[in-house]
């Protein structure tokens, strides 16, 4: 993982100069969020050291890295270690006795899952971390929210795209709107195991995607020869596509979603938790103006062909109109590159200023709600 540390843990650049992925493009790793959340946070304009005016409190701390290196150990005790260490910490420190943690928040660079083993079970996957009692306190920002927690939001995954201004992101959006698209759809990934509705859904989507050779594209990203871990043609592949197929893997959601909204391809979902109840923050509720959600009944009962027959059915003005919408949606899903040399008076919104002032709104109303503050 060391290489993907480098610059703010964006990871290694990416195209050459005068290449349409350059400057500001990285080989960016899924799971970088913590480091890169940390990075910026310690640029933020915001940012106070005196606790009694801080409206929240961030925690820096890597849990998701932390998970990566205990992966494989078979003691969960060595797993559960630097958590159970870290709320221990976290007790003593004068901050925490206004709130009892409740206005701390932190970042976790991977799903809500890794960190939800449950006490009873010794041999079970992650770590208990989200489930210590006083972890149960605290605003956790994650790629993957589990839909019952009611301390958990969902942040976007990091793409390869970190603008350093306005005058970027513009740049980009419009080119990807002269784009030429030459395949109605696509799906990128790998097969999965049918062990639940989420491989069944998986394996459909190959199926038909497979069956409409003519119009769809399938990169099997379980071929060692695949462009799966290339930037810049999984991004070229997005850019040529109408849209973009994203049905659950190991879990609801995927990188891949905020890749083709990058890419300026209408995402296709199977699943409501894929998205539209995960990324309320950065995602508008009227999803139908920016997506196509295709029920896994009517995938599954519909005919060999029911995605292309959907899609195909879809008015070009409409297609044009979504396109747009989602064109619209790439400032609020990237983590821009600190700018010290920012034009004065630009305001450059990004993926992580949506994400702290949603911490704020949501302890302001903690801290209404259950400490009686004006």
């Amino acid at each position: 993982m060391c290489k993907y540390l480098d610059n703010s843990g964006f990871g290694p650049l990416i195209g050459g100069e005068g290449s349409d992925y350059s400057p500001s493009w990285y080989a960016t790793n899924q799971f970088m969020l913590e480091v890169i959340f940390h990075e910026k946070m310690k640029r933020y304009e915001c940012l106070t050291r005196n606790s009694s005016l801080a409206s929240a409190i961030y925690v820096p701390y890597y849990a998701g890295l932390d998970f990566r290196r205990h992966l494989r150990r078979r003691k969960v005790a060595a797993r559960d270690a630097a958590g159970k260490e870290l709320v221990k910490w976290l007790k003593k420190q004068p901050q925490w006795k206004d709130m009892s943690g409740r206005d701390h928040f932190l970042v976790t660079g991977r799903i809500s899952r890794d960190f939800r083993r449950n006490f009873d079970n010794k041999s079970g996957w992650g770590t208990n971390f989200m489930l210590l009692p006083e972890s149960l306190n605290l605003t956790f920002l994650t790629i993957e929210r589990s839909l019952t927690s009611h301390n958990e939001f969902a942040i976007p995954y990091p793409t390869y795209f970190h603008p350093t201004s306005t005058s970027e992101i513009l740049r980009w959006q419009d080119k990807i709107r002269l784009t030429n698209r030459t395949i109605l759809f696509t799906f990128a990934g790998a097969q999965r195991p049918i062990r639940n509705q989420n491989g069944l859904v998986r394996t459909e989507v190959i199926k038909q995607c497979k069956s409409s050779s003519n119009t769809c594209r399938f990169l099997d990203c379980d071929v060692k020869a695949n462009s799966c871990d290339d930037p810049i043609s999984l991004m070229k592949l997005f850019e040529s596509s109408v849209f973009c197929l994203q049905p659950p893997g190991d879990s609801l959601t995927r990188r891949s979603v905020f890749d083709s909204i990058l890419a300026g391809c209408i995402p296709v979902f199977f699943n409501q938790g894929s998205a539209y109840k995960q990324y309320t923050w950065h995602i508008p509720k009227n999803s139908s103006e920016y997506s196509v959600y295709i029920p896994v009944k009517e995938l599954r009962t519909g005919g060999k062909n029911k995605i292309e027959e959907i899609l195909r059915g879809i008015p070009n003005e409409r297609v044009v109109g979504m396109r747009e919408n989602v064109i619209r949606l790439i400032p609020k899903i990237v983590y821009s590159k600190p700018n010290r040399n920012k034009p004065d008076g630009e305001i450059l919104e990004d993926a992580f200023d949506v994400a702290v002032k949603g911490v704020v709104k949501g302890i302001e109303g903690i801290r209404r709600k259950e400490f009686k503050t004006e």
